[in-house]
């Protein structure tokens, strides 16, 4: 989902002079990322012609960590230390991306779901959560759809699942160059083929011109509970998409991150964090209607929940 963005480009973040400081908004910047913490385990799982790496952190109940497209699950290096307070958190590369490898197969968010499917059954985990990012969520959106019984519940943040939920100028935006970039070069540094950048960004983007492509009829069958989050700022998905999605889908909440974009997890992990583990914890939903007043940089509203 995340597409047409890999120019080779980096976002300013500083300016010349004492004291000086860019004007970009908050929602405007593509924060550097902490360091990923130790895994307690970590392998991979042969399922369809490619085998899927997995981390794991933590103990308790499981929890799994879907990543964006292009990305990896070290995207998530801001949501472990929290989760694995108290879960099992299971991060998975998603096929052809990061440490996981891929066949001459064509792409599909249905292959990757069965790719999920792989992994919680070698590690024996029957049903969990999922919290997925853009086409993360969109698996974890799927996984919800076909196979209910494996998937707890789905918070998904930045999705859409059919074409109408794009705005396709979004990708010129600074912070999707800036991710493009960065994505090249993750993929250099842990990919089983580091040289195949080009083929791997042009079957992604290959099923992109298709997928996602669900209807109505589609999303109404989800009987999970389901969290449809967006940013305010959110620079690939529209916000009318966001709230179709959370009305079309049975019992589904609509969470808006105020003053933040489609890389809230990195821009304002705390507030990210703070819907997370409420949904997680299955709080009642208006127990999710607060503001959250911290940022890096001076207060600012950065959250605001609605219900569909």
């Amino acid at each position: 989902m995340i597409r047409s963005v890999l120019m080779a480009a980096a976002l300013a973040l500083s300016a010349l002079g004492m004291g000086a400081a860019m004007a970009a908004e908050h929602w405007e910047t593509l924060p550097d990322l902490p360091a990923m913490p130790a895994s307690a385990a970590s392998g991979s799982v042969p399922i369809n012609g490619a085998r899927i790496h997995y981390a794991i952190h933590g103990k308790g109940p499981p929890v799994i960590l879907l990543h964006g497209g292009m990305g990896n699950g070290e995207y998530w290096a801001n949501q472990i230390g929290a989760l694995s307070k108290k879960r099992r958190v299971i991060v998975i590369d998603s096929r052809g991306h990061g440490r996981s490898s891929r066949d001459a197969r064509p792409f599909t968010y249905e292959l990757m779901a069965e790719d999920v499917l792989a992994v919680m059954d070698a590690l024996h985990v029957r049903r969990a959560p999922i919290v997925g990012w853009s086409d993360g969520a969109i698996i974890g959106l799927v996984m919800a759809m076909k196979t209910p019984a494996r998937v707890e519940r789905v918070l998904a943040f930045g999705a859409n699942m059919d074409a109408s939920g794009l705005d396709l100028k979004g990708g010129s935006a600074a912070t999707m160059i800036a991710y493009g970039a960065r994505a090249k070069a993750d993929y250099a540094r842990l990919s089983p083929t580091p040289a195949a950048y080009a083929d791997f960004q042009a079957a992604m983007e290959r099923m992109w011109t298709t997928q996602p492509d669900y209807k109505p009829a589609d999303l109404v069958a989800i009987r999970v509970p389901v969290a449809i989050v967006d940013g305010e700022h959110d620079e690939v998905i529209r916000p009318e998409h966001s709230a179709y999605l959370a009305r079309t889908i049975p019992g589904a909440r609509r969470i808006t991150l105020r003053g933040l974009s489609h890389f809230a997890v990195m821009q304002e992990p705390a507030a990210f964090n703070a819907v997370m583990m409420a949904f997680l914890d299955g709080r009642p939903g208006d127990q999710l209607r607060f503001t959250w007043l911290t940022s890096r940089t001076a207060p600012f509203a950065a959250l605001v929940v609605s219900a569909a």
